[in-house]
């Protein structure tokens, strides 16, 4: 583990293949992030998009000015609406990329409430950052998030009323 990293590339048969792996089958200008870096960069991206489409909430939600950044086509559009903002923005962070996808499923099930997951996700994982840097496993977070999912359930089953016989 103290070994200079080259040292440590030719010590390990794995990590020397995926050294070269690298090397082959990256683009040039292409970087690797790995541990702690790789994790931060993934909670900064999609925490960006979450509060991006946050501050188009509420009665005093704030529309965005969105342009194309295309040679062909340079229009603009003003818009508040959240699947309309994550459907637009250019992505190249990973997390990021996957709460715009839970985002768009959110919107093919239900056809609302893209910002409010968007939201919701991005608060998770603000709370899970400070988490992590407590040194608290993810794994160990994640149990938690299904535990208070569950609990949540019960919660919701037991006060829920069914009005399925109501005339309308």
């Amino acid at each position: 583990i103290n070994q200079p990293i080259n040292q440590h590339y030719h010590s390990s048969p794995f990590l020397k293949s995926t050294a070269i792996m690298e090397t082959v089958y990256m683009n040039q200008g292409t970087s690797v992030d790995k541990g702690e870096n790789a994790r931060l960069s993934s909670f900064v991206g999609a925490i960006a998009i979450a509060d991006m489409v946050k501050t188009t909430l509420g009665p005093k939600g704030m529309d965005k000015i969105l342009q194309k950044i295309s040679e062909h086509d340079q229009s603009i559009q003003v818009t508040n609406d959240g699947a309309t903002i994550l459907q637009n923005v250019f992505l190249d962070n990973a997390a990021a990329k996957v709460l715009v996808n839970i985002a768009k499923v959110q919107d093919q099930e239900v056809g609302d409430g893209t910002t409010s997951v968007a939201v919701l996700c991005g608060e998770l994982l603000r709370e899970a950052e400070q988490l992590v840097a407590k040194r608290i496993h993810p794994q160990t977070i994640a149990a938690g998030w299904r535990l208070a999912r569950d609990v949540g359930r019960k919660a919701l089953e037991a006060h829920a009323v069914d009005q399925s016989s109501d005339a309308e």
